[in-house]
């Protein structure tokens, strides 16, 4: 039996700023909330929720997993992001055709903004 995905988790210190952020980015609606816990989504039609815990610690390194979000210009997205929160973690790279940048959720997580169009 293969599993399936049923949420992408994301460590937290703010419920609130994350649902804010991720919720305005990604145009989702909050679908679940407890004192520790908060249910985004879900990701697509038929897809995992978007969900963030907190935890008492704050992020310091590197993510070692992260969101690619597929856009048409990553320079819009990236005045979007901005004007949610989000900031530059670097300049655009990659092909110049398709080039993708690496951004900042209001609490460190790194994401990226690609286009593989």
């Amino acid at each position: 039996m293969t599993p399936k995905v049923t949420n992408i988790v994301i460590d937290c210190a703010d419920l609130d700023v994350m649902a804010a952020f991720w919720g305005g980015l990604l145009g989702m609606e909050e679908t679940c909330r407890e004192d520790d816990w908060l249910d985004l989504g879900p990701l697509g039609e038929g897809g995992p929720l978007l969900s963030f815990q907190l935890v008492p610690e704050r992020k310091t390194i590197k993510n070692r997993l992260h969101l690619d979000l597929d856009v048409p210009d990553i320079h819009a997205a990236g005045e979007r992001a901005a004007a949610l929160g989000a900031s530059p973690a670097g300049g655009p790279m990659g092909d110049p055709r398709y080039p993708f940048r690496v951004w900042r959720d209001p609490e460190g997580n790194e994401f990226c903004f690609t286009t593989l169009h």
